[in-house]
This record gives structure tokens, sequence and C-alpha cells, in this order.
């Protein structure tokens, strides 16, 4: 059984990847999740509907396990913090949690989120991290058994360059437009000077994207929010580098996305993203937008440099993990 909660993105997608993987190997497969993430991803698989919210609800979180507890499989494999201490009180045969992301919340809610982090590092067979800080704070937590998780990008779509930012420098970032994401930062960093033809570029949406609008306009920025794109890789080709100010990330989608396009990373040094990128990249200090933007200013300035970590982009891409790779690599884990 693979068990997720609420995902727009990057979890849904691997946990079909998984799901698809294991199906063509032969295994029967149970997905378990919210209706509207089982709709979005179209699993195939045999679905139950549970509620898993992205905050804590008593109710729902007590019919939650009712249900998995009801469901008899050998391997419980639950992605992410909620739907792993879910899964946890349910007590599977064998239990394996992928956490995803990392706990940013402070206050009650970061208070409830350190007790189910408890929970699952005591109680799951396996934890699978996207990150090595996540696996240490796991270990320190009392887990037994810490690995590194497996979470591929999709392939790339073979589009054409976009042609909406012709004769501009395209410094773009792939993200939700939410607090993780770093995007005041961004803005900050943004402020310049710059050449006249260097543009940012925002491809996503998000709750935040109304106050970012109105800083744009009214500090005149050379920011443009796209809105949610599906041309991700015709944005890659069109774009100089991208720029990933998130406050962290694990093994983000777009960085992956975007050394497999040849495109140089500039980003804050956090979480998975430093042993992803190599030196197929600037990396910052987190949270320092003068940093980012005189990385930025440095990297426009010097061709050479921007063909070197293209080409290192390059190689760093060729020897990302593929879907296939994510599939064994679960298999294994579930022995």
């Amino acid at each position: 059984m693979l068990t997720l909660g609420t995902s727009a993105g990057g979890v849904g997608r691997h946990v079909r990847t998984l799901a698809d993987g294991f199906t063509a190997r032969g295994h029967e497969v149970v997905i378990a999740g919210p209706a509207d993430t089982f709709a979005r991803f179209g699993f195939t698989q045999t679905f139950v509907e549970i509620p898993v919210s992205d905050r804590p609800h008593p109710v729902n979180d007590a019919r939650t396990v009712r249900v998995l507890r009801g469901i008899e499989a050998d391997v419980v494999h639950a992605h992410g913090l909620r739907a792993g201490a879910l899964a946890a009180l349910a007590r599977p045969r064998r239990l394996v949690v992928t956490l995803h992301n990392a706990v940013t919340a402070r206050g009650a809610v970061g208070a409830v989120y350190a007790v189910l982090e408890r929970i699952v590092a005591r109680r799951a067979d396996v934890v699978l991290v996207v990150s090595p800080d996540l696996g240490d704070r796991m270990v320190t937590l009392g887990a037994g058994n810490v690995a590194p998780a497996v979470v591929p990008a999709p392939p790339l779509a073979d589009l054409p360059a976009t042609t909406e930012f012709a004769g501009k420098r395209v410094l773009l970032t792939v993200a939700r437009l939410a607090q993780q994401k770093g995007l005041e930062t961004l803005l900050d960093a943004a402020a310049g000077p710059y050449p006249r033809d260097v543009v940012f570029a925002v491809a996503g949406e998000g709750p935040l994207r109304g106050a970012l609008e109105e800083r744009i306009t009214r500090e005149n920025l050379p920011v443009t929010l796209l809105g949610p794109r599906t041309d991700v890789a015709a944005l890659l080709k069109a774009a100089t580098a991208l720029v990933a100010p998130s406050r962290w990330e694990g093994q983000p989608l777009s960085v992956q996305e975007a050394l497999r396009a040849g495109v140089p990373v500039v980003a804050f040094a956090v979480g998975g993203i430093p042993p992803m990128i190599g030196a197929a990249g600037l990396l910052v200090p987190p949270g320092d937008a003068g940093a980012m933007r005189s990385a930025l200013l440095r990297l426009l300035a010097d061709e050479s440099l921007l063909s070197d970590l293209a080409d290192a982009a390059l190689e760093r891409g060729r020897a990302l993990p593929g879907e296939d790779d994510a599939v064994e690599a679960a298999l294994k884990n579930y022995g």
C-alpha cells in the first residue's frame, strides 16, 4: 500500500511513478489518500479514500487510522510526515516512510509536528529522507534505519524553447508561490541593478501571488509571474540560469530538470540542494539576498563561467537517477 496526503506536485508524481513501476513488476498495489490527489495524478490502481490534510484534524485522523488498520498489506509505504505518522499508528506489518519535506512550522503547529516526527522515527522500519539534514534529525529522534530516498524528476518533454522572452536573458524560478520557496528573498535579489536585457521569470501559482504582484509593481522590479506552466522544458531551453531561493528543499524536481537541460543553478545552500548540484551551479548562504544578487551578476558577466557551469550541469544531469532506479530502490527497502 502506498499512502499520501494532499499533493499538487512532486510527492504525487513520485507515488504515481512507484505505483506504476510496482504494477508493471507484478505487485498488487493499493493507493490510500485524499480523493482530489487520486484524481489529480490519475492513479490506475485500487484506491481507498482517506482524509490526510496538511494540518492535524483529530476526527479525520482517527478515521484514517481505522481505515488503514483494515487494509492488509505486506508493506505500507507512506509519503510525508502526516501520512507516515498516521500509518505508524495503524501498526502495519512493515512500514517505510519517505520524508519529502522538513518541518518549518513554529508555535503550536510546530509542536504537533515534532510529536509526529518522533512517532515516525520510532515506529517506522525504514525512514527514507530526501536530504542529509533530515536523516540526521531522524537518527537524533531514534530512527534505527535511515536511508536516502530516490525521488527523480520525470523525463523532460522534448519542446522547443519558448519565444516569449525574445532578446532577454532569463533567470527562471519554478516554484509554488508559498512561504517555503523564499520568493520574497528572490524579489530582494531582483532589486538589482541588472543589465536591461535581464528578466526574472517565476513559473508557479500559490497563495502569495497577490502580495508578490503588488511588490513587483510598487518597486518596478524586473520580475514576471508566469502563473502555472506545463511547458517547463520550453522555459528551461530559454533560460540562462535557474534560481532557487527556497528556505529548504529536498530533491527539488525543478533543479533536477535544469541539470538535465544543461542549465546552471544559482541557489541557497539548503537541504539536499548542495549534493544534488555539485559543481553545476553557484551556492550562496541561505537567505542572503545580497549574496544571491552578486552570484547572479557574476554569472551574467562571465560567459566562460556560464559555459563551464552549463557543461557541468549536463554531466550532473546525466548522472541523476531515473524512475526505474526509484522503483528498484523502494523495493530493496521493502525487504
